[in-house]
């Protein structure tokens, strides 16, 4: 697969990795704690896709690497997140667990790329 072609599929796939995540949040309870959580969630699942539409548009290879290393913390965080709710049973855990398998790829397909990408 070229790169052009891999850096489509990669943005779709956040798009469709956001869209998934919003909608998952949307179950958390309504607790102030449940509201947190559901923001947390929200912001670090849908900056993955944001910050790497940016990456593809940068304006040089250190702006670029710049926002691929948001993408990979902001995979990480929703790992973390989705971990919380996973264990505090606040939603399908079917669900839950397909969302972590997507952000530890995510994750490591970001970290990869920063990893390879020199400057």
């Amino acid at each position: 697969m070229e790169n052009r072609e891999f850096g489509k599929k990669l943005e779709q796939r956040t798009r469709a990795f956001a869209i998934r995540i919003i909608r998952l949040s949307a179950l958390l309870p309504n607790s102030v704690e449940g509201k947190i959580i559901r923001n947390q969630m929200t912001k670090a699942g849908t900056s993955i896709g944001a910050n790497y539409r940016e990456a593809a548009r940068a304006r040089s290879r250190a702006d670029f690497k710049n926002k691929i290393k948001i993408c990979e913390s902001e995979s990480n965080e929703i790992c973390y997140w989705l971990e919380i709710v996973k264990e505090l049973e606040w939603a399908d855990p079917k669900k839950v667990e397909a969302e972590l398998i997507e952000s530890n790829e995510l994750l490591a397909i970001f970290t990869s790329i920063g990893k390879n990408l020199k400057l």
